[in-house]
């Protein structure tokens, strides 16, 4: 058993070392990208979502605003 860990230890080490220092600078700034995506992504998802809530509020002030209008003039 400890003898397959081993090798399976020594293997991933291989493959790590015979890995081009370009592809592993290349994954690093593909993360980075994606982060910088990711953000980018939560920040518009903030900024529509706030226009959503904006709008729900000025709709709701209009119903309001009808129904007094509503109320005065059958009074």
């Amino acid at each position: 058993m400890k003898r397959i860990a081993a090798f399976m230890l020594v293997m991933g080490l291989s493959v790590a070392g015979a890995m081009p220092a370009q592809a592993r600078s290349t994954t690093v700034e593909d993360a980075r990208q994606s982060r910088s995506a990711a953000k980018q992504q939560e920040k518009m998802n903030k900024k529509a979502s706030k226009k959503q809530r904006k709008a729900m509020k000025k709709a709701l002030k209009a119903q309001r605003k009808a129904q007094k209008a509503s109320r005065h003039r059958t009074s």
